[in-house]
């Protein structure tokens, strides 16, 4: 049973172990690494200038129920600041994707982005956000069972540190895209023009202040979860608030 994956979570509700919690140290420590190096790399100018074939103004979403319905649920649940956060989750986590090459459905990575943080507004000591936003997956309309299990698998997977494609191309691309929007992790990565057009068409609505204040929230209601652990070993919410964008 993999830990962070939809079978761990209707295990544990999102419920750390001991031995858990020892994995998940050196993925929070190289994470660390990384973003110290790519706000360095910020700060120096060293950003990509483009992205080959790469071209916001042509991701094609298909008008599909499970699109409509995904769209329905973000607009109706979340406070416009982090439905926006969502969004852009969904065109940088793309545009790192067509970066490292990997192949995956842009209807369902549209779909999970969109969902993946439905229900942190809404902390449950019974579980964590993910497992919470997961089972919420499952209810959606439309989907049928191989991919309500897949989505719903990458949304309780992607704040579990250190995933990576050997999982599918689904969680570790919704987390890099939101690490992108919350950190300015690889940010460097995403080209200058690109991330403007994203801001322009999602505005943050001051999603910084708000998605910290979330996750401590999280943290205090759901204490045994990896947000909690993230928090406590990494000081997630005080590196939110360092933001490189503008509010």
């Amino acid at each position: 049973m993999a830990l962070g994956g939809l079978e761990w979570a209707r295990a544990s509700s999102g419920r750390l172990s001991a031995s858990e919690r020892r994995a998940l140290l050196a993925p929070i420590l190289a994470t660390t690494l990384r973003y110290t190096r790519d706000r360095l790399r910020l700060d120096l100018g060293l950003r990509r200038d483009a992205i080959p074939g790469l071209d916001p103004d042509a991701i094609a979403i298909p008008d599909s129920r499970l699109v409509q319905e995904a769209e329905r649920e973000c607009r109706e649940t979340l406070t416009p600041a982090t439905a926006n956060h969502s969004y852009r989750t969904f065109l940088f986590g793309l545009a790192l994707a067509s970066l490292d090459r990997v192949e995956l459905d842009v209807e369902h990575l549209y779909t999970a982005c969109l969902l993946h943080d439905i229900a942190l507004e809404s902390p449950s000591s019974e579980r964590c956000f993910a497992v919470a936003g997961a089972e919420r997956v499952l209810e959606v309309a439309g989907l049928d069972a191989k991919t309500g299990e897949s989505l719903a698998e990458a949304v309780a997977l992607h704040i579990t540190p250190g995933i990576g494609y050997e999982r599918g191309p689904l969680a570790p691309t919704i987390a890099a895209g939101a690490m992108v929007d919350l950190l300015g992790l690889r940010l460097c990565d995403v080209p200058a023009d690109y991330v403007e057009r994203a801001l322009a068409r999602h505005p943050r609505r001051g999603c910084t202040r708000q998605l910290a204040a979330c996750w401590r929230r999280e943290t205090e209601t759901f204490p045994a979860g990896r947000a909690a652990f993230v928090e406590r070993y990494a000081g997630f919410s005080f590196f939110l608030l360092l933001s490189p964008f503008p509010e």
